[in-house]
C-alpha cells in the first residue's frame, strides 16, 4: 500500500493545467466576438486588394450609430457621406427636436449609442454641436474610416451579393471600387439597396393609398426672440397639448388656424420649436406637399417653394406668435426633412398591428414605443396618430431585404409597412436599428454567416442581442401590454383589418370610438368603395377572378344598421341589385357567411344608427371572406 502524500506541486499543477486552458479559450472567444475601442483590426483582403468588413453607405445618425458600432466590435468600416457634415436629418436637416420612446414605466427605449448622444447634447440641441460631436466620435475609432464629399456612384455586385461600392471623392475625376464584406445602407430612402435590385414599395402603397407621401418641411432658423414671452404665452394658453422648457417649445395651435399660406400646397402647422445656445430658435412648422423625394428635381422646386413661403411665415409670426415680435431670418436647412420614400421588403415586414398591440419578437433588436403620426399627403388632407404604442419590439428580419445579400438596412426605409413606419421612422430608433447592423457585421465576418442565415438562427440573434446589452443598448424581453380595445368584440374581425388598411385612428388613446353613431354617410360610403379597390387590386393575378372595383354611392346621410346590410350585401354580391330590403340583404350575408348567427347580438335593431365597430366588423369580414375565396389564403 503507498501512503505518499501528494505534494503541493502535484496539487497545483493540474489547477494551473485548468487555468491556461480556460484562459486560451476565453482569449479566443474574446478577440473574435468582444468590443474593441483602442486596438486597429486589420483590413481584409478581398480578391488582392486591402478592402473593409463593412462599408456604411451614408452619414446619418443611423449611419454613424452602425459605423461606431462595427467598429468597436472590431470591425474595419468605411463611412461614407456625400456632404461635408456628419449627422444629416440632425445637422443638415436641422431636426434638432428629439422624438423620444419611453416605455410603459418611463425607461428610456433607445439607449446605447443614442442615449451616448443625448447624455452629451440633450434635447433641442445645439447643431454645430452636434456636427462636431458626430464628427469626434467617429474620429476616435481607429478602426473606422470617414469619407465626406464623397457621392456613391453604384453598388458592385456579384451576383445577388452586394460586394463593395463604387465612389467618387469630390474634386477627383477618378472612381474608386472599394470592396467589403457587407454593406449598410443607411440613406435614408434605401439608395443603395433599390440600386442594389432589393424588392420596395413607395409611401401609402401597401394599404391602397397608391401615389401618397407624407408631406416634406424645411426647417428654419430665426433670431430676436423673447423667449421669457414664449414661456409666459404658452404656459397660459389654456392647452393641455401645448408646452414649454428652458429650450424647447410647442404651441401657438390657436394663431397658427388664421395662417393661409401664398402658395396652396403648402401648410403651416403649430410649430416644434428648439432654441439653440445663442438664443436664436429652430422652427419646424413648414410643411410641403407634392414633394417626390426620389425626383431631385421635384425635391429642387419643392425646396424652392419653401424658401419663398418661409419670409410670409415670419411676418405672420411677427404680428400673432407673442414673443416674435423682433423676429429675423437667419437661415433654413440645406436639406428637407423627408419623412417617407420607399418600404423595404425585408425577411419580416413589421406592422402596425404589432405595434398597438406592443408585440414582441424573439429576433428584437431594439424598442419603440413613438406614436404612429402619419402627417398629411396634400393640402386637403390631416396628418393622424393612428395610435400610441406602449412598448414594442424591432425584428433583426426587418433590417434584412429579400433577394440581396450581405446587405442590411439601417434607416426609416427599413421593412416596415408605410403605417408602422410613422413610429418607426424616428431618428433615436433609427440609431437602435444602425447599432444592431453594425454589431450584426462582426458575428457575420467571424462565423462567415450570411445576413439572411443570421435571420434565422437563434445562436446568432442571442450573441447579437448580448452584444447590443453590453453595448448598453435597452433589450428585454416582456409580455405584451394589453389595450382595452383589444377586448371589443368588433376588434378582430373589425378594427385589426381595416386599421391595417389606414381606414381609421385611434389617436393618443387608442380610442376608435367603436361604439359611437357614424355621423354620416362618408365613413360607409368612403370605406366600403376602399376595400373593393384594394380586393380589385390584390386579385388582378386572377384573370376572370379578379374582384370588379366598385365604386359605392349613397343619397342619404342617415346611416342605419340596415343600410349598412344592404350596401356589404351589394359588394359581397360583387355589384349585384336587388338589396333593398335590410332583411333580404342580411338573409344574404348570414349565406355568404359574412355574418354568422352569433353575430346578430351586436346588431339587435335594423333602423339603429350604426356604429363605427358595427361598420368595421363588416367591412373586415368583407375582405377577408372575399380575399380568401379567391386567393386561398388569408
Amino acid at each position: 500500500m503507498n501512503n505518499e502524500k501528494p505534494t503541493l506541486a502535484r496539487l497545483i499543477l493540474p489547477l494551473l493545467t485548468l487555468l491556461i486552458i480556460y484562459f486560451i479559450v476565453a482569449f479566443a472567444f474574446i478577440s473574435e466576438f468582444e468590443v474593441f475601442h483602442n486596438e486597429q483590426a486589420k483590413r481584409p483582403i478581398i480578391n488582392g486588394e486591402a478592402a473593409y468588413h463593412v462599408i456604411v453607405a451614408g452619414g446619418d445618425p443611423e449611419g454613424v450609430a452602425a459605423a461606431l458600432s462595427a467598429a468597436r466590435n472590431g470591425m474595419r468600416v468605411l463611412l461614407v457621406e456625400e456632404s461635408g457634415d456628419l449627422g444629416g436629418l440632425m445637422t443638415l436637416g436641422m431636426l434638432n427636436f428629439i422624438d423620444q420612446n419611453h416605455g410603459p414605466n418611463r425607461e428610456l427605449l433607445t439607449q446605447g449609442i443614442f442615449l451616448e448622444f443625448f447624455e452629451a447634447l440633450g434635447n433641442a440641441f445645439d447643431i454645430d454641436e452636434a456636427k462636431a460631436w458626430f464628427l469626434r466620435k467617429c474620429l476616435n475609432e481607429s478602426n473606422l474610416t470617414l469619407m465626406l464629399n464623397t457621392k456613391i456612384l453604384a453598388p458592385i455586385m456579384e451576383g445577388n451579393t452586394i460586394i463593395g461600392l463604387e465612389l467618387l471623392e469630390e474634386g477627383s475625376l477618378n472612381t474608386q471600387r472599394i470592396l467589403s464584406h457587407c454593406v449598410i445602407d443607411a440613406t435614408p430612402d434605401g439608395d443603395i439597396a433599390a440600386a442594389a435590385g432589393a424588392p420596395y414599395t413607395v409611401g401609402g402603397e401597401d394599404y391602397g393609398a397608391h401615389g401618397l407621401l407624407q408631406g416634406v418641411t424645411l426647417v428654419f432658423e430665426l433670431s430676436g426672440i423673447d423667449w421669457d414671452l414664449v414661456i409666459n404665452h404658452i404656459r397660459n394658453d389654456g392647452i393641455a397639448s401645448t408646452g414649454v422648457t428652458d429650450n424647447a417649445a410647442w404651441g401657438y395651435n390657436n394663431e397658427i388656424r388664421s395662417y393661409v399660406p401664398v402658395n396652396e400646397n403648402i401648410r403651416f402647422r403649430a410649430p416644434n420649436i428648439a432654441r439653440q445656445k445663442n438664443g436664436n430658435v429652430i422652427i419646424n412648422a413648414l410643411i410641403i406637399f407634392g414633394v417626390d423625394a426620389h425626383d431631385p428635381e421635384s425635391c429642387t422646386e419643392g425646396f424652392e417653394r419653401g424658401q419663398r413661403e418661409i419670409p410670409h411665415i415670419i411676418d405672420f409670426m411677427r404680428e400673432n406668435f407673442p414673443g416674435f415680435e423682433d423676429a429675423k431670418f437667419v437661415q433654413n436647412a440645406s436639406r428637407l426633412y423627408v419623412r417617407e420614400t420607399r418600404h423595404f421588403i425585408g425577411e419580416y415586414r413589421l406592422t402596425i398591428t404589432d405595434v398597438l398591440e406592443n408585440r414582441d419578437h424573439w429576433d428584437r433588436i431594439g424598442h419603440g414605443s413613438y406614436p404612429v403620426d402619419v402627417q398629411a399627403s396634400s393640402a386637403d388632407t390631416v396628418g393622424v396618430v393612428i395610435g400610441k404604442p406602449a412598448i414594442y419590439s424591432i425584428p433583426f428580419r426587418c433590417l434584412v431585404p429579400l433577394e440581396i445579400e450581405q446587405l442590411l438596412i439601417a434607416s426609416r426605409s427599413a421593412s416596415y409597412d408605410s403605417l408602422p413606419h410613422g413610429s418607426a421612422r424616428v431618428i433615436p430608433v433609427g440609431m437602435v436599428v444602425g447599432e444592431a447592423c453594425g454589431a450584426a457585421v462582426a458575428y457575420s465576418v467571424n462565423k462567415k454567416l450570411t445576413f439572411r442565415e443570421m435571420s434565422q438562427d437563434s445562436m446568432a440573434i442571442s450573441w447579437l442581442q448580448n452584444t447590443l446589452i453590453k453595448q448598453g443598448a435597452y433589450l428585454v424581453e416582456y409580455e405584451p401590454v394589453h389595450v382595452e380595445v383589444m377586448d371589443h368584440w368588433a376588434y378582430e374581425d373589425g378594427l385589426v383589418p381595416v386599421r391595417e388598411f389606414g381606414m381609421t385612428s385611434g389617436g393618443y388613446n387608442n380610442d376608435y370610438h367603436l361604439d359611437s353613431p357614424l355621423p354620416h354617410r362618408w365613413a360607409l360610403q368612403t370605406n366600403s368603395t376602399k376595400i373593393m379597390r384594394i380586393l380589385h387590386e390584390r386579385t388582378q393575378s386572377l384573370g376572370d377572378e379578379q374582384i370588379p372595383n366598385i365604386t359605392i354611392t349613397l343619397d342619404t346621410d342617415e346611416v342605419s344598421v340596415g343600410l349598412v346590410f344592404q350596401t356589404i350585401a351589394h359588394c359581397t354580391s360583387l355589384g349585384a341589385e336587388g338589396f333593398a330590403d335590410p332583411k333580404l340583404a342580411l338573409s344574404y350575408l348570414l349565406a355568404q357567411n359574412i355574418l354568422k348567427e352569433d353575430d346578430l347580438q351586436f346588431y339587435p335593431n335594423h333602423d339603429d344608427i350604426a356604429t363605427y365597430g358595427q361598420l368595421y366588423f363588416l367591412l373586415g369580414r368583407l375582405y377577408t371572406r372575399l380575399y380568401e375565396a379567391r386567393s386561398g389564403r388569408p
